[in-house]
């Protein structure tokens, strides 16, 4: 019998390692997986790169994760806010890395992992910075630089719903990068605030498929923007 359900956010992130590259879903507060991630900041892998929209806000979330010291790469589109106060100072003395990713790229580069594509040229970054380095080609008269998927080995994701198969709702924008990122990950980790038993979410409604979870873990709500 295919059952997903962890018993816990600790049973759920036990295996992640020093070293791991996570993704972690969210737009600002919305659909940040906190609760898994303080389980990660209390299980105490280290040397991590995160994969994310932005790096951190407040001291909660991810910014909570850079404070414990646990990140050594932060690869995003916006790594100052006005309150990234905690990336900022570290970034500043030198004891995290950033690779800067425009955003539409970063969707894509991470879809691109989830669909078994190889990369894609774009214009976006042409001309600046964050294309050195990087393969270009005109095509059809315009310039385009080639850009790699990013795959990562664990991607933490905040859903609504799920089941023990792992088929996952979502609540409104609380959706954004979690999807993608669960196609893109070696492992899946999904916190929902209701298992539902199998059969009850329409099929029409489920965003992630099962298919693409490896574990499910309920958790209360925690009052974060969804």
């Amino acid at each position: 019998m295919i059952d997903k359900i962890f018993s816990s956010v600790a049973a759920a992130l036990a295996d992640v390692h020093d070293g791991a590259t996570i993704m972690v879903g969210g737009f600002g507060g919305a659909g940040m997986p906190v609760a898994l991630v303080d389980g990660l900041i209390a299980q105490g892998a280290r040397h991590l790169t995160i994969i994310a929209n932005n790096a951190g806000n407040g001291e909660t979330g991810i910014a909570a994760l850079l404070k414990a010291g646990r990140v050594k790469k932060v690869i995003c589109s916006f790594p100052r806010q006005t309150d990234s106060q905690v990336f900022d100072a570290l970034y500043r003395a030198g004891r995290v890395e950033l690779e800067l990713v425009p955003q539409g790229n970063l969707a894509e580069r991470i879809r691109a992992a989830g669909s078994g594509i190889g990369g894609f040229f774009t214009r976006v970054g042409f001309g600046t910075r964050l294309a050195d380095g990087k393969e270009v080609r005109k095509i059809d008269g315009e310039m385009y630089v080639y850009e790699t998927p990013i795959h990562a080995d664990f991607a933490l994701v905040k859903a609504e719903r799920g089941d023990r198969w792992g088929n996952l709702t979502y609540s409104k924008s609380a959706r954004n990068f979690g999807p993608v990122m669960a196609m893109a990950a070696k492992v899946a980790v999904a916190s929902v605030h209701e298992v539902v038993t199998l059969g009850v979410l329409d099929p029409e409604s489920v965003i992630t498929p099962g298919i693409f979870v490896q574990r499910v873990v309920r958790v209360e709500r925690d009052g974060a923007a969804t």
